[in-house]
């Protein structure tokens, strides 16, 4: 099979596209034949090996997993003895913790793989672009942000992979959503839902004292320091950013204030996560949102344009 393969860490010239053998399925394993995959910055951290915890994961020296790739949809061709859930012929969309996806097939340990039905109403690219970007939005607003209906929430960075999904569960959630990006980049906001969107190269939404329940800082760029006077009384600031230091910082906040700065945690997605990001996109109440489609042989490019930080929703890889 065709597959994109690293042997060391580094940038996307270190990658390669080869034939390897088709993986064979074992007794606790599935195998899919990806039709799509898409880039997540999870996929950087393992080529970078930076920052260097990522290493405990994928290998302290060098990768122990070959091949890259987190977020899947395709179908399965099939599966162990001891799997019950899934049979050859399934369309899936999912989250491999094992790598592998850019490739064309991917055989993962069910213990290794956060996996669901594909609805039938989105296609396999649709499907692809969900996992990571949607788990990270679906957390950090329900789960770590604690989102309510009628509250006031702002998504620094509206436009991105995760972004456009942040403001749609949102908006699912009965809030009302203020979202900032670029220029370039405010129609596209406002198409999936936002109810205002600040252009943040000519206004500074920090400076709206007191007016969000919550900050999802989705890109990282403003500090819980600048943003605490936009917050409300009790308000919570969510940042996908994690460090020992933001985390001391976030007690240290809870100790003195009342508003809450919640960086993001390590935490796996459980099954009950991926049936609710499967209900939404049922539902319509929520799409993905693709900037760019990539065949498997560029997937080097792909990485170089996700790096520089201005993709406008999601990337994907077509296999």
């Amino acid at each position: 099979m065709k597959a994109i393969v690293y042997k060391k860490y580094g940038q996307p010239e270190v990658l390669t596209f080869e034939e390897i053998a088709k993986p064979t399925v074992k007794e606790n394993e599935i195998l899919i034949k990806v039709h799509a995959a898409s880039v997540t910055p999870l996929d950087w951290h393992m080529l970078t090996g930076t920052p260097y915890i990522a290493r405990l994961m994928a290998g302290l020296l060098k990768p122990k997993r070959k091949v890259l790739g987190t977020d899947v949809a395709g179908q399965v061709e099939a599966v162990g003895e001891n799997i019950k859930q899934f049979q050859p012929g399934d369309e899936v969309f999912g989250l491999s913790f094992y790598n592998g996806a850019f490739a064309e097939y991917l055989c993962v340990p069910k213990s290794q793989l956060q996996l669901v039905l594909k609805p039938t109403n989105i296609s396999f690219e649709d499907a692809a672009a969900t996992p990571y970007a949607g788990y990270t939005a679906l957390l950090c607003l329900r789960d770590l942000g604690c989102l309510q209906p009628g509250q006031k929430v702002l998504i620094n960075g509206a436009s991105g992979g995760t972004g456009t999904f942040a403001v749609q569960i949102a908006k699912s959630f009965g809030a009302e959503v203020t979202g900032v990006c670029s220029t370039r980049n405010l129609e596209r906001v406002s198409s999936i839902g936002a109810d205002e969107v600040i252009d943040y190269t000519k206004d500074d939404f920090s400076q709206n004292t007191g007016a969000y329940d919550l900050i999802f800082d989705v890109v990282r760029k403003r500090t819980f320091s600048e943003c605490k006077d936009a917050l409300k009384p009790q308000g919570i600031y969510v940042t996908t950013e994690f460090s020992p230091a933001l985390v001391l910082q976030s007690q240290w906040a809870s100790m003195t204030g009342d508003k809450k700065l919640v960086p993001l945690p390590m935490r796996r997605p459980t099954q009950q996560d991926f049936l609710d990001l499967k209900e939404l996109l049922e539902t319509g109440k929520m799409s993905s949102v693709i900037d760019r489609r990539f065949p498997l042989e560029d997937v080097p490019d792909a990485l170089r344009y996700i790096g520089k930080g201005h993709a406008r929703g999601k990337i994907i890889i077509t296999i």
